[in-house]
């Protein structure tokens, strides 16, 4: 109620924001969702809804986050290297990255920000691009209209190294909320303190994406066969994602328009995620209304860093792919491409999250290229492309995660939609210049290995503090593990925490079973989730589902 009271009384605060906590004074439990604590900054950034309070996302947590990263990059003498801003189509991104901007450059610290919203892996993009220390990138990816987020990125053009995180964090904490001080934005840009950035830069990142291009003459001799709708979800991909298809050669392009302007509220899906097959449901109402011979639907998030397609079947029928799915194909098709032309390096390395499924693995090791696992979260990746770069142990071909993000070369260090949505029109033109579809070939890879599936539960967690729940439950796992999962017994555990494993201390747990399957468990670094992942892999897609069924119901228990 102290800190209600310090809002409310502040002559700082505005009065919409006053008004806004009027509304609440008499609902004392949403007085203490917003005020009990406050967001924890992590290498995730922030991520909330956006509403007064000191636990959600607004103008003044915003200023806060971005003193106390102003501040570090005073101790790191980084000032006149700068700082690179993007936002996304959501609402209130543009306010809060030009918030970010007065902050920083009330600092002195020279800040970059683009003219209008860009797609997330443009922002690690312009970090690079212009030699800056740090990026901020406005957005809370796929999550619903009401959230919004604040990721931060260092200088390799990754998420920001916990190091570096838990400094902004000690900052953050020792900074009133309401002495942040600002620039006036206008006087800033007259001064060169903060640089508009806009269409050069997005050319230089194109330029960039089609470097990445593994066998362009794909889509040059099958560009004008290869029908694809495509739906930037009424965000960010809207502009760069045709430019790119268009590039690259696809003559066949159709936009989906009730999609394509950018809107925070994202009026035609409840949640604006491509992992889901409502996304593209207008599409494929499209293609059967107007008989539109389409090869591939492609949909990309409010940010562009996911994407997702769905493709027709043997019986003509739109089916969605995983994340999963692509990962493997598309591992498939760069390999065989490179060694096609002559060009697959001999250290070739193919990498993924510990959470993404088999198949990746075995087409990796049936054509002989070196793969890795890595934690979730694509900064991971990211790093292992700078220690690739740095030591030329091996050469970066793919990095892929389950939820739907891929990246196939070094230009930035985060997952891109733009860059895999070009590779995806490529690997289904190669594969119908070889006679057969996206589908086809996923049912020759699962003949060839084995039928690998995965599913992923995601069970919310409520209450005031969602996060200390999150951890007791993690804590309880740890000290009763148990037997069995799905009927098979558990022959192995692995703790992430405290096990060596190779990889950074994480909180997550594994279990391999008796039958093959993994089952790994862990916390949401961005949401109020615990997360089940089930890896499996069978004769055939029934002996698959009944052991996926079977782990479900008791991974729902355990959690």
């Amino acid at each position: 109620m102290t800190e209600f009271e310090k809002w409310l009384n502040s002559p700082v605060v505005d009065e919409a924001t006053k008004a806004e906590l009027r509304s609440i004074e008499n609902d004392q439990n949403e007085i203490l969702a917003r005020f009990s604590c406050p967001m924890e900054f992590g290498t995730a950034g922030l991520r909330a809804v956006m509403a007064a309070g000191i636990s959600r996302m607004n103008v003044y947590t915003v200023a806060q986050t971005t003193e106390g990263l102003a501040r570090l990059i005073e101790d790191e003498n980084g000032c006149d290297k700068g700082v690179a801003i993007a936002w996304d189509s959501r609402n209130n991104s543009e306010l809060f990255a030009k918030t970010a901007a007065r902050v920083l450059a009330k600092h002195g610290i020279k800040t970059y920000i683009f003219d209008s919203l860009r797609p997330t892996p443009e922002l690690s993009f312009a970090i690079l691009h212009y030699g800056c220390i740090a990026g901020i990138n406005v957005t809370a990816s796929h999550n619903p209209s009401a959230y919004n987020g604040y990721k931060v990125y260092w200088a390799d053009g990754a998420q920001l190294p916990p190091e570096h995180a838990n400094v902004v964090s000690d900052y953050v904490s020792k900074t009133d909320i309401f002495s942040v001080e600002q620039a006036d934005f206008d006087k800033a840009v007259e001064e060169g303190t903060i640089i508009i950035i806009g269409r050069e830069t997005d050319k230089a990142f194109l330029d960039a994406v089609q470097n990445c291009s593994i066998d362009p003459t794909a889509l040059k001799e099958y560009g004008d066969k290869l029908n694809i709708i495509y739906t930037p979800i009424h965000g960010t991909g809207y502009r760069l994602v045709p430019e790119i298809l268009e590039r690259s050669g696809v003559t066949n392009l159709i936009v989906v328009k009730e999609q394509e302007v950018p809107d925070g509220n994202f009026p035609t899906v409840h949640t604006p995620n491509p992992e889901n097959k409502e996304c593209f449901n207008i599409a494929i109402e499209k293609v059967k209304a107007e008989n539109i011979d389409c090869h591939l639907i492609i949909g990309t998030d409010p940010d562009a860093d996911r994407v997702g397609i769905v493709a027709r079947n043997n019986e003509g029928e739109f089916v969605p792919f995983t994340g999963n799915q692509v990962g493997a194909l598309l591992a498939d098709y760069i390999i065989n491409s490179k060694k096609a032309q002559g060009t697959l390096p001999e250290n070739a390395c193919a990498i993924k999250s510990v959470v993404s499924g088999k198949l990746f693995d075995l087409v990796c090791e049936g054509e002989g290229v070196h793969h890795m696992n890595v934690l979730t979260g694509f900064k991971y990746i990211g790093e292992k492309i700078k220690e690739f770069t740095a030591s030329g142990a091996y050469t970066f071909i793919l990095g892929y995660e389950e939820s739907y993000g891929y990246l196939s070369g070094g230009y930035v260090r985060d997952k891109d939609a733009v860059a895999a949505s070009m590779l995806i029109a490529e690997m289904a033109a190669y594969n119908m210049r070889n006679g057969t579809t996206l589908y086809q070939r996923l049912q020759e890879l699962y003949k060839k290995y084995g039928y690998c599936k995965e599913a992923i539960i995601n069970r919310v967690i409520g209450g005031i503090v969602p996060m200390d729940t999150m951890k007791e439950k993690m804590a309880s796992l740890r000290a009763c593990p148990p037997e069995s999962i799905g009927n098979s017994k558990v022959t192995k555990v692995t703790d992430f925490l405290y096990d060596d494993t190779g990889l950074p201390k994480a909180n997550m747990l594994s279990y391999l079973l008796e039958n093959g399957t993994t089952v790994l468990i862990r916390p949401s670094g961005t949401e109020p989730k615990i997360k089940v992942y089930i890896l499996t892999q069978a004769k055939d897609e029934k002996s698959a589902d009944e052991v996926i069924e079977a782990v479900k119901a008791d991974a729902e228990n355990l959690i």
